[in-house]
């Protein structure tokens, strides 16, 4: 691949947003060429540079990517070499932190009702890693690490009652299911502190939260920064706690719309310093950005198969659906969609490139069998033939790792450009893949767990 065609990966200005639009056509269609479609690319650099702005922002802070957004090793690697701690949701997303090289004392394990054998993955792993962090939302959470002999360090999750969020479904700071009620969080932290070593507090508002809902975010850090205070106060009713940090979560949304305007990160850095100011001595502020690091440094490429003109719509259909990405269908997520052209016109010759084409409302449906599965509908794009190639946008977070393989369909592969080079992060699933976890009867049951 020349210079000149990895313009998505050449000079650097650190823009606040990538738009869908920025990135090199050209590269984007060899890429499908070389490696097919359904196509996930994502983009190193781009994910070092959101790694910096954040660090900028945030330079006294401890900032912890949430691994949930993007879990490949490239991409792990990435943010780890940049500096971040590693926030994890599941044991699982702790195995892959450690197979990318992070250390038990950048390691966060923020489960939700963990089960049974994460439990006890996460409890030998800090017999060996001591300085991992488990942050626990239950009081009953407690106790199972207790029984299990865990000693060390915890962090208390807190319900704030305020939550904040680009959908109903993400917005965990005012759900019941998350964390310890804030009327009860204080006593807790206390006797929690008496079987572990209590380490910090931490509440999140949710995910995907945009300019609007800044006030919801800050009023979740002000409660936050009183309980810090509270836990710590020398001349309290009860025994201080000695604190390292106040974890406030992630949640920074990244514009999806083409129109919307980036999250101004330094106005939010300072408004969150001014919101859980004055911090005791000693007890740092900590965040967890997941989708900011990752959303705008990925696209998901896919292929024009079929264009149908019905009385009430124009359906083009592709060969990625809400296998592929299910944001769509699942929050009815908007992602920009550009078309690169290629295709074929109606007399078999080249299309007309997509800039020489009428924009013509159309519904971009995927290949499996549920209404639900458009990635958009009624949108306008550079009139799609067959064969055109189309870059879904702002597709890096909760893209691939949302992915399944229902209607039995093997899941895309993922390619990662670093410096402009191409190699493939994760290969493309074939039709054995999808049995390839099927036992014989009298095959014993359960995993490598």
């Amino acid at each position: 691949m020349s210079d000149s065609e990895a313009g998505a990966t050449g000079a650097r200005e650190n823009p606040p947003v990538r738009r869908v639009s920025d990135w090199d056509a050209a590269q984007l269609a060899e890429l499908a060429i070389e490696y097919g479609t359904p196509l996930y690319v994502q983009d190193l650099d781009r994910a070092r540079e959101n790694c910096e702005r954040l660090r900028d922002a945030f330079p006294d802070a401890d900032v912890r990517y949430a691994v949930k957004a993007h879990t490949g090793r490239r991409v792990l690697e990435t943010v780890r070499e940049a500096g971040l701690d590693a926030e994890c949701a599941s044991a699982g997303e702790v195995d892959r932190a450690l197979a990318a090289g992070f250390g038990g004392d950048r390691l966060h394990y923020t489960a939700v009702n963990p089960p049974a054998r994460d439990l006890d993955y996460v409890v030998g792993v800090a017999e060996a890693e001591p300085d991992l962090t488990v942050t626990v939302g239950a009081v009953d959470t407690l106790d199972r690490l207790a029984e299990r002999g865990y000693e060390g360090r915890v962090c208390v999750r807190v319900n704030p009652g305020v939550g904040a969020g680009h959908h109903e479904k993400v917005r965990t700071g005012g759900a019941a299911k998350f964390g310890i009620p804030s009327d009860r969080a204080a006593e807790a932290a206390r006797e929690a502190a008496e079987r572990f070593d209590v380490v910090g507090v931490h509440a999140h508002a949710g995910s995907g939260i945009d300019p609007e809902q800044l006030d919801s975010h800050r009023e979740l850090v002000t409660r936050m920064g009183e309980l810090a205070r509270e836990l710590t106060d020398p001349d309290g009713d009860a025994a201080p706690l000695d604190l390292e940090y106040v974890d406030v979560g992630g949640g920074f949304g990244v514009p999806y719309q083409e129109d919307e305007p980036p999250l101004g990160l330094p106005a939010v850095a300072e408004a969150t310093r001014e919101a859980v100011a004055p911090l005791p001595a000693g007890v740092d502020l900590a965040i967890e950005p997941g989708r900011y690091v990752v959303a705008d440094a990925g696209v998901l490429l896919t292929r024009v198969n079929t264009v149908k003109p019905t009385p009430d719509e124009r359906v083009v259909g592709v060969d990625a659906g809400m296998t592929d990405l299910l944001r769509p269908a699942m929050y009815d997520a908007y992602h920009p969609i550009r078309n690169l052209g290629r295709g074929r016109s109606a007399d078999g010759g080249d299309a007309p490139t997509p800039d020489e084409r009428e924009a013509t409302p159309v519904t971009v449906a995927g290949p499996i069998c549920e209404t639900g599965d458009t990635l958009c509908k009624d949108r306008a794009l550079a009139d799609p033939t067959r064969g055109d190639l189309l870059a879904v946008g702002v597709a890096g977070a909760y893209g691939y790792e949302m992915a399944s393989q229902y209607n039995s369909r093997p899941r895309p592969a993922e390619v990662a450009l670093d410096d402009g080079t191409a190699t493939i992060a994760r290969r493309r699933e074939g039709l054995p893949d999808l049995t390839a976890v099927e036992r014989n009867a009298d095959t014993p049951a359960g995993g490598d767990r």
